[in-house]
């Protein structure tokens, strides 16, 4: 196999035995396989490697049948064709096993046997891409059996629904498994437009100075989205929007952006920094929160007829440090609305005097803007004034833009989801959350879950609830 220009020795992990429960789960169709496949036309999987599918007994069907269901995936989801050389190497590594919490009999035979395959120096990664209420019993189950040994575990997403679930879950993991082996995965930290936001505060002494309360008077996090729930009703109903968006994806993302600059960017400096974020987090003020629900949620199979979980969150976020103290943060997330986007705007402070006049087009001037949309390729923007030609002096609206697609290969690009896999693999936890952060957040969020406003109904296709408006006010949202 040709050298990939993503392979590098430095990069290359360990071999490893890799289990996905939930082997034929939607997850698993739509990343997992998709981007192990990647991950080993770019040579960054390890040069020995066994792949296992499980999935729940009394489940019948021979390997070929898993391998089918793997290529329909890769074919339906990925960006390499999975025919040639590679693709058979590849499959044939990959193969299925019917076990569960109750039954791991077969898992441990299958998990031993692809080690002797291997050889001196296998590790263990088991993925769980199960329900929330599977993952206590199976991380039980890997602890109880032995094959937490030698082993890293990914967790998915949700962390619990509140304060009490999520400490139940960090004590469960606690007791099988030590800290550094558990990776708990949040996909937008994976993508590269977030760790862009890293490189462009910190490489550059262009943006840094500016990174707060004197010039900077307001952050929206804004990631709305097209698709309904589209038979998700009963999960959905279980999380709603806040808990599957705003506390697992939009929160750790205002890490990103608000945090002091670490020592390193090794997971203990970092992920040190972004806690201290979610420290000086104040409490949800209820009164600074909009919830919505589209019309015909409740139509949907799974919804209760009367239901109240929202499909639609706005709010308005308040850290109390020095670097932020009076600056809000506005984050918003919906199904069924009238884009699907994942922006960042950050607003600047006006100057002190308007020196020049405005021409006609730019009177609806909102202020300098650094917009980053995180979206893959992804790309960043500069909203400014400059001098319209002509002789007369008035100011029209300008935009420098940088687009990765355009700038570099994006061959060389990683999908969020290939991205966290493979920093698992080589052990790097700077890209997964931590128990305590995790913690730290349900009790910023307790207000909210307490005493949640009701919804308010939205028509599909628009931006929401009027009553937006006022959480993000006098500032108003940059989307559309």
């Amino acid at each position: 196999m040709n050298p990939h220009p993503l392979a590098s020795d430095d990069v290359r992990p360990d071999p490893h035995v890799i289990v996905i429960f939930g082997g034929t789960g939607d997850l698993a169709h739509r990343k997992i396989f998709p981007g192990l496949f990647h991950l080993y036309l770019a040579n960054l999987l390890p040069e020995r490697f066994r792949i296992i599918g499980v999935v729940r007994p009394p489940a019948k069907g021979s390997n070929d049948d898993f391998r089918a269901r793997v290529r329909d995936a890769i074919v339906e989801f990925g960006d390499a064709k999975p025919d040639g050389e590679e693709w058979e190497a590849f499959i044939a590594a990959v193969s299925a096993v019917a076990a569960d919490a109750t039954h791991p009999a077969t898992l441990m035979d299958a998990v031993e046997s692809a080690e002797r395959e291997l050889g001196e120096g296998a590790r263990r990664l088991y993925h769980l891409a199960v329900p929330p209420d599977a993952t206590l019993q199976l991380i039980t189950m890997l602890g109880t059996t032995g094959l937490n040994a030698n082993a890293r575990v990914i967790c998915e997403k949700p962390f619990g629904t509140d304060l009490a679930s999520a400490k139940v879950l960090n004590e469960t993991i606690r007791a099988n498994f030590d800290e550094t082996q558990v990776f708990r995965i949040d996909h937008f930290l994976g993508k590269e437009s977030i760790d862009n936001i890293l490189a462009l505060r910190f490489a550059n002494r262009l943006f840094e100075p500016l990174w707060n309360r004197d010039h900077i008077c307001f952050v929206q996090i804004d990631v709305p989205e097209s698709l309904t729930v589209a038979g998700r009703g009963a999960f959905y109903e279980e999380t709603g929007a806040f808990r599957d968006m705003v506390v697992s994806h939009l929160f750790q993302v205002m890490g990103y952006l608000a945090m002091e600059q670490p020592t390193s960017f090794d997971a203990g400096p970092l992920r040190d920094e972004i806690h201290k974020v979610f420290q000086t987090m104040r409490p949800l003020d209820v009164d600074n929160v909009v919830r919505g629900q589209y019309q015909g949620y409740r139509d949907e199979p799974g919804v209760a007829p009367d239901s109240t979980v929202e499909t639609f969150v706005a709010l308005r976020v308040e850290i109390e440090n020095t670097r932020w103290k009076g600056v809000p943060f506005y984050l918003r997330t919906g199904k069924g609305m009238a884009q699907r986007r994942q922006v960042i705007t950050i607003g600047f402070e006006e100057p002190v005097m308007r020196l020049f006049p405005l021409a006609k087009d730019a009177q609806t001037w909102r202020g300098n803007r650094l917009v980053v949309d995180f979206d893959d390729p992804g790309s960043i923007h500069a909203h400014f004034l400059a001098k319209e030609p002509g002789p007369v002096m008035q100011l029209g609206e300008a935009t420098m833009s940088f687009y990765y697609k355009d700038s570099f290969r994006h061959a060389h690009r990683l999908e969020a989801y290939e991205h966290l896999i493979l920093e698992a693999m080589l052990g790097n936890r700077a890209l997964f959350t931590r128990s305590d952060g995790i913690e730290r957040l349900w009790e910023v969020a307790a207000p909210l879950l307490e005493v949640a406003p009701e919804v308010e109904f939205y028509a599909q296709g628009s931006w929401g609830p009027t009553s937006m408006e006022r959480i993000v006010a006098p500032h108003g949202w940059c989307l559309p």
